[in-house]
């Protein structure tokens, strides 16, 4: 194991997701009752070339990384299972959140994968990442998520997260087509 053994705590490493709707992000047009949701697709590119350098991108956390964001993971690509910690800002104001992923996607016209949240996330519900190949030969990246609070400085911010979160989701989608185009 890496480094990230240390970080996410036994305990949260044991109860596993702090949801009940685990895999619900499979299903985007069926989202549970009860949480944010957010929906962002965006055209990262064409053709079979850029599906797959998109597809890397996503499953190995390139896309994570070049966004600003740390990522530790106790695997080199996502697959159902790994743990990992995604962390935000600088020095004393970095927020790292613990998460793992629930289910992963590697077919012929669809890659990616979803994340949950674990003990310790600011909030509670699973996100997916996900690239297509359209027929046509669009590249399409979308991200499904559904969340809600789960700390005090989350419930207090109200309105605001989802607002970072949607805005958050088209900085990826703008970083992948980046990714993509070199």
């Amino acid at each position: 194991m890496t480094r990230l053994t240390h970080t996410l705590s036994r305990p949260a490493r044991r109860r596993g997701p702090t949801y009940r709707e685990v895999g619900a992000t499979r299903t985007p047009d069926a989202l549970p009752a009860g949480y944010h949701h957010l929906r962002h697709s965006a055209v990262v590119g064409h053709g079979r070339a850029a599906f797959e350098a998109a597809g890397a991108a996503v499953t190995t956390w390139g896309m994570h990384r070049a966004s600003g964001a740390r990522v530790r993971a106790d695997a080199a690509r996502a697959w159902p299972g790994v743990h990992l910690e995604v962390s935000l800002g600088a020095g004393p104001l970095r927020l790292g959140v613990p998460c793992a992923v629930i289910w992963t996607a590697y077919e012929k016209d669809r890659v990616g994968f979803a994340y949950g949240t674990l003990t310790g996330h600011p909030e509670c519900g699973e996100e997916s990442f996900v690239v297509t190949l359209d027929p046509d030969g669009t590249v399409r990246f979308t991200v499904t998520a559904f969340s809600r609070p789960a700390t005090w400085y989350t419930r207090l911010a109200g309105p605001l997260v989802p607002r970072l979160q949607q805005a958050y989701a088209r900085h990826l989608g703008r970083i992948l087509a980046r990714l993509v185009r070199t």
